[in-house]
């Protein structure tokens, strides 16, 4: 994963971003993170930008929204983040498992089939 370990503390550090990652373990448009944490449209779009930035969020699927366009849909790309200070500052990422992925796959081609 990119991304150093004080750009990820900065990132975390940010108003929203840990509520965007926490809500985004399941796929969400940034509309629907929007309206579930009380976040202002424009604010969402640049927290998923910085989360995007040091691959905490990634871009898990373009499906067709009801009025037939294309939406981005967001999902966190880590299940953890551990910081140490011992011996300097420390970031460790818990990367999505395996069986979350697939399931996500099996989500995506749900959608997909609608």
């Amino acid at each position: 994963m990119a991304g150093d370990d004080e750009e990820i503390i900065e990132a975390l550090g940010n108003k929203y971003n840990p509520e965007i990652l926490d809500a985004a373990g399941e796929p969400m448009s940034a509309q629907e993170l929007s309206e579930v944490l009380e976040v202002p449209i424009a604010t969402c779009y640049r927290r998923i930008n910085e989360l995007e930035e040091t691959e905490l969020l990634e871009l898990h699927d373009r499906p067709l929204s009801d009025e037939h366009r294309r939406i981005k849909v967001y999902r966190r790309s880590v299940d953890g983040v551990n910081v140490t200070f011992r011996d300097g500052l420390s970031v460790e990422l818990e990367e999505r498992s395996e069986v979350k992925n697939k399931l996500d796959q099996v989500w995506r081609t749900m959608t997909d089939s609608q």
